[in-house]
């Protein structure tokens, strides 16, 4: 290996496993483009030098007996990254090969040195159509250099044909950077699902980018890795959000009582005699979850005069409407409340000293101006709440399309914090939590599991019952957020996720 290559002040790699540890910062495309002139402008080598060893390492690491290494490299610099990785592969003697599908023109400055060096030292590099004299399998490595951080349209000609031949290619296949076709800001595909990545690993520059953890970005990254390049690194300023961290969990003190532990109430689950619609269960599923995660007391309301009084769960008192001491409850509200929560909508959000806003509560909301007036009330009042849309209602808050939620997570979750003053918990592949003043989250727990009815009213329960404890709003939702997917995450294989058996595992 080039002796100059080989001393590169070059910072290890990290497996990222942001779940398990502390808090992960993210930043969006436009403050990565700023950190990487902060970060050359500290290197006195090119980063794209770095970027390559660091990726060629990995891949020694990933696939040390491959008998074919394919780098597919693009026009642009991520193509760069992924020919300085192939030139540090071939000096280490490895079997690799480049294929370049839609070489540029007039590539990058450094892209374009980067591939005379590895033509100068006999790397086969291949054009047009993928070489078909070399079968891969499983054992075998690819390395997707074709889109990076920079791409923010939808792939097609060639670059989209090369990402079709990865999908189906049966090698571990490695991203640079991000897997092409994903947006790095909101983990959305740039053009349809099937035209993006789908990598084994996943190694990102610098720092780690909010759509790895998002959308589609967590089916289409596998393992993650960070190279930070640099040992040293400048400031690079206040990240654009962070990953949620596991939360500490304080032992109760022997010396308390349910009094101290807080009374949550759960206002919800429209009757059949409403309009045929019984949702019943969804209040039933919310007040199990604030009782597992550890309220003093949990009681329930029906809306409705006629919600009868047999309890499913012994533990949940019920309670009528009329009779909740709201100046000294945390309510949930809106889980399966239908039509029958608007009658007590404007009082609940007038009187609770802690509110927590879901689905028709929010729905509600959307449509009335005069409620969504008493909710920014709130927080004049020193009276805090939280909203649980998920990307659907979001939409109906903001007043526009549910595709633009999607296309941006964070600033949707931040821009419903601020007009709405509250707590926002964005629900999706990774749930956004935004409160103005506070750096947003990006939480990194939960798989496909939790697509079932009902695991929504659940989160709800179980921000109320952790808020009701004691902690702010905040920490409550961070909290609760985290706890919810990690139970999917660690749900027994053999078993089915059900909403009611999620309610109950808490503890």
């Amino acid at each position: 290996m080039n002796p100059t290559h080989g001393a590169l002040p070059l910072a290890p790699l990290q497996r990222l496993l942001p779940a398990q540890g502390p808090a992960l910062p993210l930043w969006r495309r436009e403050g990565l483009v700023r950190a990487e002139q902060a970060l050359q402008a500290h290197s006195p080598t090119p980063l794209m030098d770095l970027a390559g060893l660091a990726t060629a390492r990995l891949a020694m690491a990933l696939a040390p007996h491959a008998r074919h290494i394919w780098v597919l490299a693009g026009p642009g610099n991520n193509g760069g990254d992924g020919l300085e990785a192939a030139w540090h592969l071939h000096q280490a003697g490895l079997p690799v090969q480049v294929w370049l599908p839609a070489p540029a023109a007039q590539p990058p400055a450094h892209a374009q040195r980067a591939l005379a060096r590895a033509q100068a030292a006999g790397v086969p590099i291949h054009t047009g159509q993928p070489p078909t004299e070399h079968a891969l399998g499983p054992q075998d490595l690819c390395i997707d250099a074709l889109l990076g951080l920079g791409a923010r349209r939808a792939p097609e000609g060639a670059l989209l044909a090369a990402i079709t031949w990865l999908r189906a290619c049966p090698a571990t296949v490695l991203a640079i950077d991000l897997p092409s076709g994903l947006d790095a800001d909101s983990g959305q595909p740039l053009g349809q699902t099937e035209h993006t990545v789908r990598a084994d690993h996943t190694l990102t520059m610098i720092a780690a980018k909010p759509g790895l953890f998002m959308g589609h970005g967590r089916d289409a990254c596998g393992e993650l890795w960070l190279a930070p390049l640099l040992a040293e690194h400048p400031d690079l300023g206040a990240p654009d959000a962070e990953t949620s961290p596991a939360p500490s969990r304080q032992p109760r003190r022997h010396a308390s009582h349910k009094g101290v532990h807080g009374d949550v109430a759960i206002v919800g689950g429209e009757g059949l005699a409403e309009r045929g619609l019984g949702m019943r269960g969804a209040a039933w599923l919310a007040a199990s979850a604030a009782l597992h995660a550890g309220a003093g007391r949990t009681l329930l309301a029906w809306p409705e005069p006629s919600g009868g009084d047999d309890s499913p769960l012994p533990d949940v008192m019920l309670r009528h409407i009329r009779a909740l001491d709201l100046p000294q409850l945390t309510v949930v509200i809106g889980c399966g409340g239908g039509r029958s929560i608007l009658p007590h909508l404007g009082a609940v959000l007038q009187r609770s000293a802690r509110l927590v806003l879901d689905a028709d509560a929010l729905n509600a909301v959307a449509s009335d101006p005069w409620l969504q007036d008493l909710l920014r009330a709130r927080a004049q009042q020193q009276r805090p709440t939280v909203l649980t849309p998920h990307p659907l209602e979001a939409a109906r808050l903001l007043g526009c399309r549910t595709a633009e939620v999607q296309a941006d997570r964070l600033a949707a979750a931040q821009q419903l914090a601020e007009r709405l003053s509250a707590t926002v918990v964005l629900k999706g592949s990774g749930t956004v939590i935004a409160q103005t003043g506070r750096t947003t989250r990006v939480n990194t727990t939960g798989n496909g599991r939790l697509a079932v009815g009902g695991t929504g009213d659940v989160l709800a329960g179980f921000i109320g019952g952790r808020w009701a404890q004691g902690p702010d709003a905040w920490t409550a939702c961070c909290d609760a957020v985290w706890r919810h997917g990690q139970l999917a995450d660690g749900w027994p294989a053999d078993q089915p996720l059900t909403a009611s058996a999620l309610a109950q595992r808490w503890g």
